[in-house]
């Protein structure tokens, strides 16, 4: 189920703040660049980085996904390991709001976001 429009308000007022606060100068957006994407429930962190043979087509690589479970009032936090599954973050499982989410992301306690 989606989130509430409140709840969608609130994602893309932190997600503002995080943006502000962890993109790369505008300078270089063109070769790296960090950006956020909602899907129901589910918010993914991303970079994007130009295709090594075709600066036209651009990729992304996943860095961080939260996923809010209205049953337990939280969100549970990922990241994205070495095999390309998402593991739970064992420092940081969960949080209660999304504001406190991308805090715990953008400190990047153990280096596994952003290395």
């Amino acid at each position: 189920m989606p989130l509430s429009e409140f709840e969608i308000k609130r994602y893309e007022i932190a997600k503002k703040k995080f943006l502000l606060k962890r993109r790369p100068h505008p300078s270089v957006r063109d070769k790296c660049d960090l950006d956020c994407r909602l899907s129901n429930q589910t918010v993914e962190v991303f970079e994007q980085r130009p295709q090594w043979n075709n600066t036209d087509v651009f990729n992304e690589y996943p860095l961080a996904k939260m996923t809010y479970v209205k049953t337990k009032k939280e969100w549970e936090i990922f990241y994205m390991s070495s095999n390309l599954t998402w593991k739970s973050y064992r420092l940081h499982k969960s949080a209660k709001t999304i504001e406190e989410v991308f805090v715990i992301i953008d400190c990047d306690e153990t280096g596994i976001f952003f290395g």
